[in-house]
């Protein structure tokens, strides 16, 4: 077994995603030919916070592979209300499993689990930090639909703390891609993101409105404002409902635009656009289990696969 974690999509290089994204294609193409694959190996469930589409793609993804799942079930009812801590949960759940997929609400924990245990540790969200399975399906999509190279994305909503963000624009750094980022001034990238970005030698292209951007980009990445992460009721009130798309918004769009979401929504994609051509959010949703299978498939095969691994890193604040 590998003995690797995925904390941050800052590990990843383009040889890491594309290996990925080539296992992903093969998986969706025949799932069948993955079948049974990791028989005898168990995958822990540990989400801290609330989740649909992640904590069902990495079971659906698991059973596809023969993988064995046991889930944590909600925090109340486990012994983290008994003020059990972090360290002493994973370190508990390794001797039960293979490999561990943590959601915490808390930006850092997966990379305090990941410290703590000798198995690998997926980060499937960390309060508004990183959310690396996310962007290798974001990828996924956007490469089926347009490829990853010649590509210009803009990127809307809340900036600050959607972790999605975070994650998927990090990643974008690896490929020949144009970033815009729409967003109310109040939630533009986090200082540390924007730094890390510039650090790779991005351009970070901040917008208020989307207008000026929309007929040259290829994918319109729209995110939901995060109203559990604000501090202040007050201030998600303020910018609630302030970047809405629906199907007359598009009309200036070029014809293959891509929109995608990483769900859930609630307000900031209308109802008429699920009929255009240019919707892709719910078949990025389904794309979860192929991606999924894939990086169970890196990180816990015996390395007769082709395709590179991701390396541990544990410093990421």
């Amino acid at each position: 077994m590998r003995q690797d974690h995925l904390i941050t999509a800052t590990q990843l290089s383009r040889g890491d995603i594309e290996g990925v994204l080539d296992r992903a294609r093969k998986a969706a193409a025949d799932p069948s030919a993955y079948a049974g694959r990791h028989a005898g190996t168990v995958l822990a469930l540990c989400f801290f916070e609330p989740s649909t589409r992640t904590r069902m793609s990495f079971d659906a993804a698991a059973k596809r592979l023969g993988i064995d799942t046991i889930d944590m079930g909600d925090v109340g009812s486990s012994s983290v209300s008994k003020g059990e801590s972090l360290a002493d949960t994973v370190r508990v759940i390794e001797g039960y499993a293979d490999a561990i997929v943590l959601r915490h609400p808390s930006e850092g924990a997966a990379t305090l689990a990941a410290e703590f245990v000798d198995v690998p540790v997926i980060n499937a969200g960390d309060g508004a930090g990183q959310h690396p399975s996310q962007t290798l399906l974001d990828l996924h999509t956007i490469r089926e639909n347009h490829g990853l190279d010649d590509l210009t994305v803009g990127i809307m909503g809340d900036l600050k703390y959607g972790r999605t963000v975070h994650s998927l624009a990090t990643a974008l750094t690896n490929f020949d891609a144009r970033q815009h980022f729409i967003s109310p001034q109040s939630l533009r990238l986090p200082r540390s993101v924007r730094f890390d970005l510039h650090e790779t030698g991005a351009q970070v292209r901040e917008h208020d409105e989307l207008a000026a951007v929309l007929p040259e980009l290829d994918v319109l990445y729209v995110t939901r404002i995060q109203k559990e992460r604000f501090p202040d009721e007050n201030e998600y009130h303020r910018v609630a409902g302030e970047y809405q798309i629906d199907a007359d918004t598009l009309a200036d769009a070029a014809a293959d635009l891509t929109v995608m979401h990483p769900l859930p929504r609630v307000d900031e994609i209308a109802p008429d656009v699920d009929d255009t051509d240019h919707a892709r959010y719910f078949e990025q949703a389904h794309n979860g289990i192929p991606v999924r299978m894939a990086l169970l498939d890196t990180l816990l095969g015996d390395g007769a696969d082709d395709g590179p691994t991701t390396e541990t890193e544990t410093d990421h604040e």
